[in-house]
């Protein structure tokens, strides 16, 4: 156990400094705490090995991780603030997720008509298309201080992005389980993975909101934000041990919605001074959670990426940057967020990985080859489309003049 908590050190230490070197040559440091992941993960360099990655123990440790990360999406949620374009962010977000799932649908559906493969597979590859990673842009956020209508429109849209992906993803795999004589996961499981990250969120918030208020100083009130924030992600692994017996919920939502609480509930110079302290711990947070998206891309399916893997890349860009477009267009957004939002929404792999591994275990009992066509197409194209993800988001911010030199 010491010794794989000195890889991880070791791993987390190298993609520091992997992400200073890349961004000597002006781009993002995520590149680099991707490509650290990626080099020195199970796949390659192996100081972190699938032995250390599938254990219980550091499962759990990204969980808390991801539920620090979350802080940064809930501290800009102000309701006052964003009143004015609540509907407009839902109405983008809506458009973009569901434009994506149908477009990609539709390729794929003809491509498998042409090539003879079961056209209800092009409904799997939709459903995993419209998921989003958003720990990779808001990184970028994060990293160069973007400030404007694009930024402060991605931050909420990232929340709700992952409610729609969820509803979308998990329909669809009923309804393949169905085909399969299955029983598919229910609309109370589905509610439940929604829900209840808000729940607890929301509840350890005001607790942590009530007591935070009664301080005196900063380093009291980050004490209580910590210890709050690690009872929210504790009461999300006892939900998904005994309730979902999997890691079902998102982590990334509950520290969110910890984190949105609060900055709706005690003032905000107190908030800020809060959370100045805090900065280097969401910063470790948002390394350890990018390196850990490196991990499972395994660097050889680059190799084996065919036209399928080609399709999938393209045709999901054309839905989020299309959807996105659309949607500023008819909610009347700024000329800024319609053009580039859709830009920074292409980062996929976390939220896709986890999805494709539940639809390669469907898969299995339906149709067996049709799981390798799956599985091969979205690990191939994680590892290719990350990485320009990555590039094609930090210039997104800077079209639109949200990175200031």
């Amino acid at each position: 156990m010491v010794i794989e908590l000195l890889h991880i050190f070791a791993i987390i230490c190298t993609a520091f400094a992997c992400g200073k070197l890349v961004s000597k040559i002006k781009l993002p440091a995520i590149l680099g705490w991707l490509i650290a992941g990626i080099v020195f993960g199970p796949y390659l360099v192996g100081i972190v090995t699938l032995d250390i990655t599938n254990s219980l123990w550091y499962q759990i440790f990204i969980k808390f991780f991801e539920c620090f990360a979350g802080v940064m999406i809930g501290r800009e949620i102000i309701f006052k603030k964003i009143a004015s374009s609540g509907r407009q962010i839902i109405g983008i977000t809506f458009v973009q997720s569901i434009g994506t799932f149908l477009f990609v649908s539709v390729v794929f559906a003809i491509v498998f008509f042409i090539v003879d493969i079961p056209i209800y597979l092009a409904v799997i590859f939709g459903g995993i298309a419209l998921a989003t990673a958003p720990a990779p842009a808001l990184s970028i956020v994060n990293e160069y201080h973007t400030s404007g209508p694009v930024t402060k429109t991605l931050i909420p849209l990232a929340a709700i992005d992952d409610i729609i992906g969820v509803v979308i993803f998990f329909t669809v795999i009923s309804i393949v389980n169905g085909m399969s004589g299955s029983s598919g996961t229910s609309l109370l499981a589905i509610g439940g993975m929604i829900l209840l990250p808000f729940v607890i969120g929301i509840f350890a918030g005001i607790c942590a909101a009530f007591l935070i208020k009664q301080s005196k100083n900063s380093a009291q009130r980050l004490a209580l934000l910590l210890v709050f924030l690690c009872i929210s992600a504790l009461c999300g692994l006892l939900i998904d041990k005994y309730v979902f017996h999997s890691f079902s919920l998102n982590y990334l939502l509950i520290g969110m919605a910890f984190s949105a609480t609060i900055a709706n509930i005690i003032p905000e110079e107190e908030l800020s001074d809060m959370l100045e302290l805090y900065h280097p711990i969401l910063n470790l947070s948002l390394v350890i959670v990018i390196v850990n998206l490196g991990m499972p891309l395994d660097y050889r399916l680059i190799a084996g990426a065919g036209l399928f893997t080609v399709i999938y890349i393209l045709s999901r860009a054309i839905g989020k940057i299309g959807g996105a477009y659309l949607g500023g267009k008819m909610t009347k957004a700024e000329p800024t967020v319609t053009k580039y939002l859709g830009f920074t929404l292409l980062p996929h792999s976390g939220v896709s990985l986890v999805f494709t591994g539940i639809a390669v275990s469907t898969l299995t009992v339906v149709d067996a080859p049709l799981a390798s066509i799956v599985s091969g197409t979205i690990v191939a194209a994680a590892i290719i489309n990350e990485i320009i993800a990555v590039i094609v988001a930090k210039f997104a911010f800077k079209w639109a003049g949200e990175i200031k030199e």
